[in-house]
Parts: structure tokens; C-alpha cells; sequence
């Protein structure tokens, strides 16, 4: 995405970032759900004029890589290329996400720059030999805290993320000195408050490291498939260690100095919950060992649910995007999950209420909106905007409205990471301008054909297609492809330009879109849907 004028060479990006993806298997709704908020969330800020870095990727070591591919009869490094080009960059297309870079941890640019990454905490003494026998959850490449298990009717002991039996490990490993960092870290999160995000996150991360931190084993001897540790060949790195330091060594780590000073740290880092301990603890730990600056904001979004279990492909609850994008269209797919699940809590995904609330907010609401006011335009004015001429306390209103929406949802989603409740915030005042309409009643007023019916005819279709004109920019980073279209409807390029260079925060501005742009009435934004069909 070209960046805007405003952008100045140097400054600090806006730097957001999800979790680099595990390529054990293709992506579902719960990978796209992280990817999607981040695309909204950097698209936002671009909108901004700020200038903006929006990283993504995936996480192709470790032992459940290694044996994935053992089981399909590849080697590591074939199974994730082919995950990767035929499934993961395809699906980040085919859903208009807007990401300035694509890591994979496979690549030198990451290898050499882990390697020197942990020489270094080596040569500083933070990192140290010894051993460790624990429990160890292959799925979540983690030795878990016994505390952590849950039990199966036989006694078994399962991990409680992946309900599947740990397994026991006892290896000579190095470890990183987490322990030594617990108070710094307990300090910082007093200093910074919202560094973790929401606060029932950091309430739980707080109280972790209250109980004492064990060092961390950041190594592994009993499998090849890593980065080699530099200084001891016969271990790998492990994974975890591997796949952090990504939103490091992306942005120039070792290798471009200019670019990682304008862009590192993260702004925002987003994460599920339950990989939230790495980020919130781990990841700030290595940084401050090598006394590198701390993310501004770890967010940690809840799980989407099928039949009350979290969705994922080890519990056959994972749902191809696709098979949803191919009924809804991508832009209300993409609206759909921040619009009906609260960021930061768990949600449930149901076919049902997605096609409920496509058909009265979308379909209803915003698009019978936007082609009756086209199709009244067309019809009372031949397609010329009319002027504004005769505005009262029902414009002052609709005004008013605008206002509040732009403010609450540059606000909510800009800063609070508030998705829902930003786009709500646009949403009322679809209504609100819903509202408008049904109560001037233009139909009636174009009965009227003196000088001052068709002033007020004018002036209520006038602010109509100008409440649109600032709904376009306002869902351009949720629905890029129907605003688009919208833009284009209303004429409004002639006159104010490229809809990617209007400013969210200046939305609410009145009276931009000038008289005379020629509105037209094109394609319907949200189809009528075919026959449900289930997912």
C-alpha cells in the first residue's frame, strides 16, 4: 500500500504484529480472526496519515512441525513451503490483508539474526547448561507447570489447551535466567499499566510472575529440526525463542539498523490467549537482557468457540474462512467477527447470527441506505448532487451525530483496540441517517415543486450522500471493497480525491462532498443471500 503524503521519512512507524502461525495444517476462522484486527487496526492508522509497518508470518520449527511432515511423508522444510504458498499467503489475499512483510522463520534473514541474537545473551552470561525433566505439550511446544494439567478418567495427564496426554522429557538443555527477571518485570507492568491488554490478561500474567519465575530451558537435544544453537551444535534453539525474536529480525535486527530504530518495538503486539506468557513475560524479558526496548501494547484476543470447545484442527472444530467468504462475500466476513465478538473475550461463531446481522445491518441498514439515496439523487436530480441550501435543526442532528460517530470510532478502534463498539459507533449512525430519511420523508417533499420544496429536497438528499460520503471512509479499513465501491457511487473521487487518502479523524468535517459530483446507483453493496448452507 502506497504511503500517504503526510507520512514523514524517519518517524517511528506504527508498527503492529500477529503471531506468526504454526504451519502444522492450513489456517481457520481463528488465524484469520487475529490477521483481520491487524489489518483493520494498521489500515486505521494509515487512514491516519500515519506512517505504518503491519507484520505477519509463520512458525515453521519445532518438534510438531518435524513430525507433521513425518507423518506426510515430507521433509520439514517441503511441508511448509507448501503450506505456506498454497494456503496461508493465499488466504491473507483472497481476504485483502494489507501487510507490509511475510516472515517465515525458515528464512536466513532469521536464522543468522537468532543466532547471533542468543550468542549474545551467551556471551553475557544470561544463558547457562544444565538439565530438566518436566511434562511437555508437543502441540503447544511447551514444558508445562504440573499445576497447569488437567485429568483425564483414567489419570492421564492432559494439556489443557489441546486436551491431549503430555508427554515426559528429560534433556540437558541451556537456559535463559527468566528467574532474575521477575521483579523487573513486575515493575514495569506497575509502570504501564495498559501494556497488557485486557485486564483480566494482565491480572492473570501479574499474578504468575508474583509466584516466582523458573528459568527458561531455550534449547532442545533430542530433535534437529531448529536453528542451530551457534556455540553447540548437537542443540536447536527452541522454538519459542526462535519464533519471538521474528518481530525483531523483520524489521532489520543485525542486518538494517536505519529501518529498525524507525520501526522497533512493536506498537502492538497481537496474541491469543493462550500464547499470551510468551509475549507478556518472556518476550520483554529477552529484550530488556539485551537491552532492547519493550512492545508498547500486548493484546490478547479470546477464542473463537464451536460447540464450547476452542476452534482448532487437533480438535476438528476449525472452519475454512473460504467456506464462509464464498456465502457472505470477504468484506462482510471481515466485518462479521469484530462486529459480533468483543476483542479481547472469547466468542462463539454461528451461522445464523452471521446471516442475521448481514441482513439487517449490512444488507437493510447500510446498503438499502446507500441505493435509496443514490436512487432518489438520480431521480430528483438527474444524478448531480444538489446543494445544501435549506439546513435545520434535523441537519444540526444528523451533524451532530456524525461527529460522536467519528470521535468514538478513532477513538475505540485507533486507540482502545475496540472493535466492536467502533464499528457500532458507525453503525448508530447509519440508523441515525436511516432515521433522518424515513422522518423528512424526500418522496413527499419532491411533491412539493416550488423554489422552497425543492430547496429542502436538495438539502435532505444533501446530507444524505455527505453522512454516506463519511461512512465510506469511516468503513474503509473494515470493508475496503465496499467502500470502494460506495466512493465511487457518490462521485466523490473528482472531488476529494482518493478514498486510501481521506483521514478517519477528519470524517466528520461537513460539507466535503461538493455539490454537482455525479451520483450514480450501482451494484447493490450486500447481495440478498442465497439458501443458508452450513459450514
Amino acid at each position: 500500500m502506497a504511503a500517504t503524503g503526510s507520512e514523514k521519512q524517519g518517524a517511528k512507524a506504527y508498527y503492529v504484529s500477529t503471531p506468526i502461525y504454526y504451519v502444522n495444517d492450513a489456517p481457520h476462522l481463528g488465524h484469520a480472526y487475529t490477521t483481520v484486527a491487524g489489518d483493520v487496526l494498521t489500515r486505521w492508522h494509515r487512514q491516519r496519515g500515519e506512517k505504518v509497518w503491519y507484520l505477519t508470518g509463520t512458525d515453521e520449527h519445532g518438534q510438531k512441525i518435524m513430525r507433521t511432515a513425518e507423518a506426510n511423508g515430507v521433509t520439514p522444510q517441503e511441508w511448509c513451503d507448501k503450506l505456506v504458498e498454497e494456503a496461508w499467503k493465499p488466504l491473507w489475499e483472497h481476504l485483502n490483508i494489507a501487510n507490509d512483510d511475510f516472515i517465515r522463520t525458515t528464512e536466513k534473514r532469521h536464522t543468522d539474526r537468532v543466532q547471533e541474537f542468543v550468542q549474545d545473551l551467551y556471551d553475557k552470561g544470561e544463558i547457562y547448561k544444565g538439565g530438566y525433566e518436566g511434562p511437555y505439550c508437543v502441540g503447544c511446544e511447551e514444558y508445562k507447570l504440573p499445576g497447569d494439567l488437567i485429568e483425564a478418567e483414567d489419570g492421564t495427564k492432559l494439556c489443557p489447551i489441546h486436551k491431549k496426554p503430555v508427554e515426559i522429557l528429560k534433556e540437558e538443555n541451556y537456559f535463559f535466567k527468566l528467574s532474575e527477571y521477575g521483579p523487573k518485570l513486575l515493575d514495569f507492568y506497575a509502570a504501564n499499566p495498559d501494556f497488557i491488554q485486557p485486564e483480566s490478561a494482565r491480572n492473570e500474567v501479574v499474578n504468575f510472575v508474583k509466584q516466582g519465575l523458573q528459568d527458561l530451558s531455550i534449547s532442545r537435544s533430542t530433535f534437529d529440526w531448529g536453528v542451530p544453537v551457534p556455540w553447540d551444535e548437537k542443540h536447536v534453539i527452541y522454538v519459542w525463542i526462535d519464533a519471538l525474536l521474528n518481530y525483531a529480525t523483520a524489521v532489520g535486527y543485525g542486518s538494517n539498523q536505519a529501518k529498525f530504530d524507525e520501526t522497533f518495538p512493536a506498537n502492538v503486539h497481537l496474541v491469543g490467549k493462550d500464547i499470551l506468557r510468551f509475549h507478556a513475560i518472556i518476550w520483554p524479558a529477552m529484550l530488556m537482557a539485551q537491552g532492547l526496548p519493550v512492545p508498547g501494547k500486548v493484546a490478547a484476543n479470546g477464542w473463537l468457540m464451536v460447540g464450547g470447545e476452542k476452534m482448532s484442527k487437533s480438535n476438528l472444530t476449525g472452519i475454512k474462512p473460504q467456506d464462509l467468504t464464498s456465502h457472505f462475500g470477504v468484506d462482510a466476513y471481515r466485518w462479521y467477527f469484530l462486529r459480533a465478538i468483543a476483542f479481547g473475550q472469547d466468542g462463539s461463531f454461528s451461522w445464523e447470527d452471521f446471516t442475521a446481522r448481514y441482513t439487517s445491518e449490512l444488507a437493510n441498514d447500510y446498503g438499502n441506505l446507500a441505493s435509496r439515496v443514490a436512487a432518489m439523487v438520480g431521480k430528483y436530480f438527474e444524478g448531480a448532487l444538489p446543494s445544501a441550501t435549506a439546513a435545520g435543526e434535523a441537519e444540526q442532528a444528523v451533524q451532530d451525530g456524525l461527529a460522536k460517530a467519528v470521535a468514538e470510532a478513532d477513538r475505540k478502534i485507533g486507540e482502545e483496540l475496540d472493535f466492536q463498539n467502533g464499528i457500532l459507533s458507525v453503525f448508530e449512525f447509519v440508523k441515525q441517517v436511516n432515521g433522518y430519511i424515513t422522518e423528512q420523508e424526500p418522496w413527499k417533499v419532491a411533491k412539493d415543486d416550488s423554489p422552497e420544496g425543492r430547496a429542502r429536497l436538495a438539502t435532505i438528499l444533501y446530507t444524505a450522500a455527505e453522512s454516506l460520503r463519511a461512512v465510506a471512509v469511516l468503513l474503509n479499513p473494515v470493508m475496503p471493497e465496499t467502500s470502494q465501491k460506495l466512493w465511487d457511487s457518490l462521485g466523490a473521487e473528482a472531488g476529494l480525491g482518493a478514498l486510501a487518502d481521506q483521514k478517519v479523524q477528519e470524517a466528520g468535517e461537513w460539507g466535503k462532498l461538493p455539490a454537482g459530483a455525479t451520483v450514480t446507483k450501482g451494484a447493490v453493496l450486500f447481495p440478498r443471500l442465497e439458501e443458508p448452507k452450513k459450514a
